[in-house]
């Protein structure tokens, strides 16, 4: 439930980045506002899943951890990303070849709800296995003692 919390406080810092972005400064650059939303809601989605999500989990230590999140999380950014770059630039729903409302519901549809879910879906799997892994009670084997099995 915590996971679903932090991803959407971040779908909303996403939001928020890409369409500040996508509607100003990087109006001709769809996918560079994408990255770069992703990458601010990536760094606000650590601090909040190393603090509170998976705050019983791990064990690692903090660099090693930090690390894996963003290799993690750079791969979730490509799958993030695809989408919209696979509607602007495969399909080709952008101006002037199809309508400005038609090319912004397919960038909403293809970077907002499909790269968005698809990324989370890695993610969530991910780092539950190799950033915040459950730490496993340490076993030790002792040997069986000496049999007395007077029936052999």
């Amino acid at each position: 439930m915590k996971f679903a919390v932090v991803g959407g406080t971040t779908f909303l810092v996403d939001n928020a980045v890409f369409y500040g972005l996508k509607l100003t400064v990087l109006e001709p650059k769809p996918v560079t506002a994408k990255v770069i939303a992703v990458l601010v809601a990536t760094i606000v989605s650590y601090v909040l899943n190393r603090e509170w999500s998976f705050r019983t989990r791990g064990g690692r230590e903090r660099r090693h951890e930090a690390a894996l999140f963003f290799l993690v999380s750079g791969v979730g950014l490509v799958l993030s990303s695809a989408p919209l770059w696979i509607s602007r630039y495969v399909f080709g729903l952008e101006t002037p070849d199809v309508s400005l409302v038609t090319q912004e519901i397919a960038d909403f549809v293809s970077a907002q709800i499909v790269g968005t879910l698809v990324a989370m879906v890695f993610r969530f799997w991910a780092f539950r296995k190799w950033v915040f892994p459950q730490e496993q009670a340490r076993v030790r084997l002792v040997p069986a003692p000496e049999s007395t099995d007077e029936a052999a």
